[in-house]
């Protein structure tokens, strides 16, 4: 069973994206690791592409539907100073080093 989406109204478009990205992945991820490495770069950049045709739409009204979401609930605000206060400039160090 599929996780709820932050609002209801938001639900059926999270399922339906969660559907679409997870049959595109489900292709995507054997041959881009075993293609050589010569090959990735080409291979990786076709299924991008796949994605966006695919699955791009469903993203963009699920995306679109959780802004919403965020912003009727006044969560925006709180994000907003949560990065003032924790910014991501950076990405954290590497923790194998």
């Amino acid at each position: 069973m599929m996780a709820h989406s932050l609002a209801e109204e938001c639900t059926p478009l999270k399922h339906a994206y969660d559907s679409c990205f997870n049959a595109w992945f489900e292709g995507y991820l054997q041959p881009a690791v075993s293609a050589a490495s010569e090959q990735r770069a080409e291979y990786t950049k076709a299924k991008a592409d796949e994605f966006e045709e695919k699955c791009g739409k469903i993203w963009e009204g699920y995306r679109a539907c959780v802004q919403k979401a965020v912003k009727d609930k006044g969560l925006d605000e709180m994000l907003a100073e949560a990065t003032k206060d924790n910014p991501l400039d950076t990405p954290p160090p590497d923790s194998d080093s």
